[in-house]
Order: C-alpha cells, then sequence, then structure tokens
C-alpha cells in the first residue's frame, strides 16, 4: 500500500484586504472545505480556470501560505508548525511558472548547486548530486553555460533540477509551461515523467493545458476554491460538458470524438488519443456499413 505523501483537511483560505487604517475593507475565501489526498509515488495533475485555488493549494502544500481553517499535511507533517518548515520545504519542492524567477546564478551547475550549498550538505555530495540532477533532466550538456543563453524550456528543466538536487519527496509544478513554446512544453513535460516514473518523486502538476494531463494518475478539477471533480483522466474527460461549464476545454482528439458522438457517430466516451481515436472511428464506420449492408 502506497504511503501518503500530502493531504489537505477541510482547507480554506481567506484573502483579507485591508485599508490604510488595518480596518477589514474585504475578504476572499479563495479555498473552502478542499479536502485532498496524494500518495507518494503518484503523479496528479489540478485542472481549474484562472481564479479556481489550484495555485492557492500549491502554495500551502509549500508552506508559503497557511491555512484560515483547516490543515495540510507534508510527509504526515503539519505546515502550521514552523519547527517543520524547513522539513516540509525540503519535502516538497516548488516550480514556478518563470524559470527565470528560480535560476539566480550564473553557471547552470552553480546554480543547481545552490540549494544543497545552502542547507549544509558536504561539498562532495553537493556535486554529486548536481551531477544526477542535471543527467535526470537531460542537461549535463550545458552545465557550465550561462543560463541567460538557454531556451526557456532548457531553464525550467535547470530549475527542476535544482529542486531535484535537494532531494525531495514531492514537486509541484505551477503551470512550468505557461511561458513555454511548444517544444519547450514537450521538453520539460518529458522531464517530469521521466522524474516520476524512474525516480519516484511525486508530481503534483498544476497546469491549463489539458494535453499535459492525459498521462497522469489522476486529475483534480477545482472552481470556485472547491474540488468540483477527480477521478482518472478517462474519466474526467468522458464529462465534457460539466467540464464545460467549469470553463475548461478537453483535449482536442476528446473534443471531436464528442461533437461526432452527438452527430450520431457511436465513438466512446473518455478517448484521449489520437490511436484511441482512429481505432474507435474506424469500428463505427464499420458498423454504419454493415447497417447499410455495404
Amino acid at each position: 500500500m502506497k504511503k501518503r505523501m500530502l493531504r489537505t483537511e477541510n482547507l480554506v483560505f481567506e484573502y483579507i484586504r485591508r485599508d490604510e487604517e488595518g480596518n477589514v475593507e474585504d475578504i476572499l475565501r479563495a479555498l473552502d472545505d478542499v479536502t485532498l489526498e496524494v500518495q507518494k509515488g503518484e503523479f496528479v495533475a489540478i485542472l481549474g480556470h484562472n481564479g479556481s485555488g489550484k495555485s492557492t493549494v500549491a502554495k500551502h502544500i509549500n508552506a508559503l501560505l497557511s491555512p484560515t481553517e483547516g490543515a495540510v499535511f507534508v510527509n504526515d507533517m503539519d505546515t502550521r508548525d514552523e519547527e517543520h518548515l524547513w522539513d516540509i520545504r525540503k519535502s516538497a519542492g516548488m516550480v514556478f511558472q518563470n524559470p527565470d524567477n528560480q535560476i539566480i546564478a550564473t553557471v547552470v551547475e552553480e546554480d543547481v548547486a545552490f540549494g544543497p550549498e545552502n542547507i549544509g550538505v558536504p561539498t562532495e555530495e553537493i556535486w554529486r548530486r548536481v551531477e544526477e540532477s542535471l543527467t535526470a533532466v537531460g542537461m549535463t550538456a550545458y552545465r557550465t553555460h550561462s543560463p541567460n543563453k538557454l531556451s526557456g524550456g532548457q531553464k525550467q528543466r535547470v530549475a527542476i533540477a535544482g529542486i531535484m538536487a535537494m532531494r525531495p519527496d514531492c514537486i509541484i509544478l505551477d503551470e512550468p509551461t505557461a511561458m513555454l513554446d511548444p517544444v519547450g512544453r514537450k521538453e520539460v513535460m518529458k522531464t517530469v515523467h521521466e522524474l516520476n516514473k524512474i525516480e519516484g518523486v511525486t508530481i503534483l502538476l498544476i497546469t491549463h493545458y489539458m494535453d499535459e494531463v492525459i498521462d497522469a494518475d489522476r486529475v483534480i478539477v477545482m472552481d470556485d476554491g472547491k474540488v468540483v471533480m477527480q477521478g482518472t483522466p478517462r474519466e474526467v474527460f468522458s464529462d465534457v460538458e460539466r467540464l464545460k461549464r467549469y470553463r475548461l476545454d478537453v483535449p482536442q482528439v476528446t473534443e471531436l470524438a464528442y461533437e461526432l458522438k452527438k452527430q450520431g457517430v457511436p465513438m466512446p466516451d473518455g478517448i484521449l488519443t489520437i490511436p484511441e481515436f482512429t481505432a474507435a472511428y474506424t469500428t463505427a464506420k464499420k458498423k454504419y456499413r454493415t447497417a447499410r449492408g455495404e
């Protein structure tokens, strides 16, 4: 049985806006009774339109925010317990949208070494970690390069390597491909899946790109600060109409199969890939011809 990596219990978070005198002007409830779990080694994706609360959840897991109500646990450590903050942030590393905000050194390998050096890892171990982390993200050949001369996708992989060098059990990626071109997006997602499958790192991916969650173990959908759907990618994307009500799209091939089904073509729900679509459409076409006696 897998061990639990992350869990939130009836999590509520409110942003409070005050005037110059400190009086409360407005209260925005960003998270409303959010309860979820992520097991060790799982790849979980969180979907939601802007303002749904998905990034606020991520900041709670990394203890950047503290609950207004409820609780968040990382490796069974309560994020409200200040004594555990350092251990929590070592257990759950975070990668943000813009890699430039996480890269601080002028040489790639020095940037990757920065994190472990700051937590007192011995020099020999630091460079072993740098080597392993750069290898894991496919950036060893660029170790002596300046990050400023790298592409967006390469910079993001360096940022991930910097988190990997801290030896986290979990990596939270908050829309890591939002600022990348399609090639960079593909590079980063390939790296993330390899870290999950080969290194066993738990992945929590926050994204608005539907095609990035097709291979996740589980998908969580958020709307207006609440968890409104969860299940496997196939289960979630089978309910196209409901996703549209939450202002979300579905993968293009899923949308095409859905539209054909509305026109009377017997296509199954939850098609996720082109080969699945091709097989289903071929079968549907054969049934149609048989019914017509062709």
